[in-house]
């Protein structure tokens, strides 16, 4: 829950029944079968009985902290604000004249404190942005819980009962990667205490969550991308990777690295280079070598690989620039540098540099418009995502 944030709940009647038992793994359970008790909101909503000191806690800090006014609005954090007619949770703000308008969630689910309308970008350095994605994340993870209770024990053991994005995502990284050998214990220990002590590392989380809810259109929620993106969870436990391996704590950034390759069938050198804003769409068969380098706000597909040309050492991996969209299947080999704003066709082999804002497609890859005169990218490929705009101007082909 957002550091100061106010979620008023109605009184809520409990009835206790018998269900089927919820298997939960979690580093906060004491054993397996806890969750075979659940409690029935009004309504024939569902929630697993671990959420019942959940409700309850957060029920006395409402009591304690709730507003009496409707001026006390501008004063909250972070309030979520539900319509009661909604499928949502069933949250809403108590204390307030009859008169305050009902907004539905799918309008808003979180005021921002004083700035509803304020950008995100601007509220970037002061780590409101941080902020208020948790909170959008969390009050995904209610509305899914209560929707789909099946899933009440998974989002309150992976989302719902941390006070933070990286304890989230630490404690989910850990229980993906673990093994019989490699403890979720230690690897927890390892994301949370690289993620709270490296705000560069947090923020390209966020980043990255708000590049996959912006471009791919199949993301339906910023916590579908946290728990379900294979692409973001591998760039993630990269970053820690890469982390180790510039201290000098190699062994251990190799073994984190086999994890994520047999986990994720995402291949990345823990010695690789990779900004923020990056979109791993797909990601299955990504390989990145060792001295690759990609730049920020890149989308990258399944099955594309940043590989080298042999066994000479040294620096011999692409560089990809910002902006640059690489379609899926596409080979870039060598240290070639792949510009700005550029754009790789699918299953495209690239041997040599292409040039900022430019389009290379082909095996081996040409670019659209020819040599001298190239056609030139308007947009941001690795943002707008658009991979066949090109085709008339270079080919024929028809079916």
């Amino acid at each position: 829950m957002l550091a100061g944030s106010c979620y008023a709940l109605r009184p809520i009647s409990f009835r206790k029944f018998h269900s089927q038992a919820f298997h939960a793994q979690g580093l906060h359970n004491c054993g397996r079968g806890r969750f075979s008790l659940h409690y029935q909101l009004p309504g024939s909503r569902v929630v697993p009985w671990s959420l019942k000191p959940w409700v309850e806690r957060e029920r006395e800090r409402e009591r304690e902290r709730l507003p009496t006014d409707r001026g006390s609005l501008n004063n909250l954090t972070a309030s979520a604000y539900y319509d009661k007619n909604d499928r949502d949770p069933a949250i809403e703000l108590e204390g307030f004249p009859s008169e305050l308008p009902s907004l539905s969630a799918a309008q808003l689910v979180c005021i921002p404190h004083s700035t509803m309308a304020l950008p995100l970008e601007g509220r970037a350095e002061s780590g409101e942005v941080e902020a208020w994605l948790w909170g959008q994340i969390q009050a995904e993870a209610r509305r899914d819980a209560e929707s789909e209770p099946a899933l009440a024990s998974y989002l309150y053991s992976t989302i719902l009962s941390h006070s933070s994005l990286e304890r989230s995502l630490s404690f989910h990284l850990g229980n993906k990667l673990c093994s019989s050998t490699l403890l979720s214990t230690l690897l927890y220990d390892l994301f949370l205490n690289a993620f709270s002590s490296d705000a560069s590392l947090r923020a390209a989380v966020v980043a990255d969550l708000r590049a996959a809810r912006v471009r791919d259109p199949a993301c339906v929620s910023f916590s579908h991308c946290l728990l379900n993106y294979k692409g973001f969870l591998a760039c993630q436990a990269h970053r820690v990777a890469h982390k180790l391996w510039n201290q000098q704590r190699r062994p251990l950034a190799l073994a984190l690295h086999s994890r994520i390759s047999d986990v994720f069938s995402v291949d990345i050198h823990p010695a690789a280079r990779i900004g923020k804003g990056i979109l791993f769409d797909h990601a299955t068969g990504v390989v990145i070598g060792e001295t690759a380098v990609i730049g920020n706000n890149c989308s990258i597909l399944h099955h594309v690989t940043l590989g080298g040309t042999g066994k000479v050492g040294g620096d011999r991996h692409p560089k990809v620039g910002d902006g640059v969209l690489i379609g899926a299947g596409a080979t870039i080999l060598g240290n070639v540098k792949i510009g700005d704003g550029a754009k790789i066709g699918a299953g495209s082999v690239v041997l040599i540099d292409v040039p900022p804002r430019t389009t290379a497609v082909g095996n081996p890859a040409r670019l659209v418009g020819g040599k001298e005169k190239p056609a030139k990218n308007e947009d941001v490929p690795g943002e707008s995502m658009d991979h066949t705009s090109f085709i008339s101007e270079w080919s024929d082909y028809i079916i």
